[in-house]
């Protein structure tokens, strides 16, 4: 796991000198994420830098050291990640009627020796990993950047001025002199509507995000830029469903279980030590057994727990580690220890992020890196076999809206915001008190609101997964832009309505929202995390497989669970899923509200300009005085706000 950032054009305009002094400055913003070593290297003739900071976990010798030439002096590389079928590719390429002399055994080296003999698309289809790159090619003058299938490795780039710059994180894209902090107000309503701000958009104007699974070249000649993709999720998705797995539900078992244990096999190599995230969960604790069954030694297993029963897995954790004899270790988090980590957030995610889970995620980072060096996740589970409730609660409930014809719905809605909420909290008054209803007004809107839809994609999108489903209004400038789930929608009607929450939740939410919460967190702590259910081909038999496998007497996730199931007891991980979060809705009515209040003063507000003052201060009474629960959007307010006073 590393961090690279560079340039093209535009930047030697003071001299050599001064334009590797640039790339230090990129870098060394990110030297969290490699504290090992750091390199860069500088072409005058093309204006074309390059520079890399490393965490070393592969080859710890100095021939692992980045920028990296081929052996051809052809590619010039910067690499973040792992490339995990290194050893089969050099190999193959041993094979070859080429007497290829190896330096050292880094993934890096092997990339760059297969670029060298297969071109970088086939290398890239070839390779079997989570990445970020970028590759300077001396032949053709060009420069191409690329990033890994489902986005777990982050890649930046974008024009300032005569400059292109990329970077692993916007840090280093900032230190460059061309770098204009002009703030994408339009980038800001994605983050009211869904806790991030998706792909291809950043927080800055001309900043771009590489999508994952996608090439861009840019020539030196002609200064445009080409993306291609070279693995598209939509793709898969509807050859899975339309080439179904032909075996039995226990041949899917089976056939999972040898694919994932192939997969671990290669991911728990490292010349470092190496652990594994266990919240006593499914998918968690799945990784954490398989590793188990293949390992000599106590595999190291961290988790986190809370006082409050609500939010505390730690129990579950360590009964499953016991089980399984790992070498576990827990730390139980107070509420001050999880607020204490707020003031860090805004420096931890280079661009405002505000899922809430980015506190415990943050905490139990921090916590393994004090014992190793690279940390296995279970992340991918509930998005690639169906284990979210709201996959079969959204159908359920949209088959059952159906029912009724959509003039009646309409006017059912107009009668409830026929009344304010408050006029709806003040009728539950007049009831029993064993018959009052919490938070009645807020609940009827929202009804109303689920009422009047008239498309599944769109009932999915605004009542499923928007915080706030009018983020324009919040704004004094901005409009939203479109997204895979706003007006720019993939062709997927050949899927049905489950398989299409699944297959948006893995090109919109798992990319942009868990990816990014996880890589930032464990990179401010130099930790590696793997994700093994992202490998590509995983994620490809999971696509394959037919619903009625994925979710079986009304199990969700049945696959992983009878995989689970044959190593450890059902009694120890058979639950309702937890989640993995806070009570940040009590914590902005207590102890953060000082804080909050400063944040969203009306004075401050109008002179930033970016939120309407009194619509956000509407949010925020509400929220305070309990007539409605406005917390997911306050604190992507909150986190914007945060990131801005640590930005400027």
């Amino acid at each position: 796991m590393c961090g690279f950032a560079g340039f093209l054009g535009g930047s030697n305009k003071g001299g050599k000198k001064d334009v590797k002094s640039i790339l230090r400055c990129m870098t060394d913003a990110i030297y969290r994420r490699g504290p090992d070593d750091s390199g860069i290297w500088y072409d005058s003739e093309n204006d074309v830098g390059l520079g890399h900071r490393r965490l070393s976990i592969i080859d710890l010798s100095e021939m692992g050291h980045q920028p990296m030439m081929s052996s051809s002096g052809r590619y010039m590389l910067v690499f973040n990640g792992e490339i995990y079928n290194h050893a089969e590719i050099r190999e193959e390429l041993k094979n070859n009627e080429d007497n290829y002399e190896w330096r050292g055994s880094s993934d890096t080296e092997i990339l760059l020796a297969s670029f060298d003999r297969w071109g970088i698309r086939r290398a890239i289809d070839q390779s079997v990993g989570m990445f970020a790159f970028a590759v300077w090619d001396a032949k053709e003058r060009s420069l191409v950047l690329g990033r890994d299938r489902m986005g777990e490795k982050p890649l930046y780039y974008g024009w300032q001025g005569d400059s292109f710059l990329f970077g692993s994180e916007l840090k280093a894209i900032k230190k460059h002199p061309d770098f204009r902090s002009n703030i994408n107000h339009d980038a800001v309503t994605l983050l009211l509507r869904q806790n991030n701000i998706a792909a291809p958009y950043s927080i800055y104007k001309d900043i771009y995000k590489l999508e994952p699974g996608c090439l861009l070249t840019i020539y030196a000649s002609s200064k445009k830029t080409k993306i291609v993709r070279y693995w598209s999720l939509i793709d898969t998705a509807i050859k899975g469903v339309s080439q179904p797995f032909a075996g039995s539900e226990v041949d899917a078992v089976e056939e999972l279980e040898a694919l994932t244990l192939s997969v671990l096999k290669k991911q728990m190599i490292a010349d470092v030590p190496l652990g594994a995230f266990l919240s006593g969960g499914i998918d968690s604790s799945t990784i954490v057994a398989l590793m188990q069954a293949q390992s000599s030694s106590p595999v190291k297993t961290f988790s986190i727990g809370f006082h409050e029963n609500k939010y505390d897995e730690a129990q579950y954790a360590k009964s499953v580690a016991s089980y399984l004899g790992t070498d576990h270790t827990e730390v139980y988090v107070t509420p001050e220890d999880a607020m204490g980590v707020i003031p860090e957030l805004p420096a931890v995610y280079c661009e405002p992020f505000s899922d809430a889970s980015q506190i415990p995620t943050f905490i139990v980072s921090r916590l393994a890196r004090e014992h190793v060096t690279v940390s296995l996740s279970g992340d991918g589970g509930d998005e690639l076999f169906c284990g979210y409730k709201r996959y079969s609660r959204s159908k359920l409930l949209w088959w059952k809206l159906n029912k009724l014809p959509f003039f009646l719905r309409d006017f059912m809605a107009s009668g409830i915001n026929a009344l304010s909420v408050e006029a709806w909290d003040k009728v539950i008054k007049i009831l029993p008190h064993n018959m009052r209803i919490g938070y009645l007004g807020d609940r009827l809107y929202k009804a109303s609101e689920l009422l009047k839809f008239r498309d599944f994609n769109q009932f999915y999108r605004d009542f499923l997964l928007s915080n706030y489903r009018d983020p324009e209004s919040l704004m004094l400038h901005g409009r939203e832009p479109v997204t895979s789930l706003v007006g720019n929608e993939p062709d997927i009607t050949n899927l049905d309505n489950i398989q299409k929450m699944m297959a948006l939740d893995q090109i919109h939410y798992l990319p942009n929202d868990i990816l990014v919460k996880v890589d930032r967190a464990a990179m401010w702590a130099s930790l590696e995390t793997r994700i093994p259910l992202l490998d590509h081909r995983i994620v490809e038999f999971a696509w394959s497989l037919p619903q009625s496998i994925k979710c079986r007497d009304n199990q969700t996730k049945w696959p992983l669970k009878q995989l689970l199931f044959k190593h450890v007891p059902r009694r120890l991980v058979d639950r309702p899923k937890a989640g993995f979060s806070v009570p940040l809705h009590d914590w902005l009515r207590g102890p953060l509200r000082e804080w909050s209040e400063e944040l969203l003063s009306e004075n401050r507000m109008y002179h930033e300009g970016v939120f309407d003052p009194a619509s956000v201060r509407v949010l925020w009474s509400e929220h305070q005085s309990g007539k409605r629960n406005w917390t997911h959007v306050l604190w992507s307010i909150l986190m914007f706000q945060a990131w801005l006073e640590e930005s400027y």
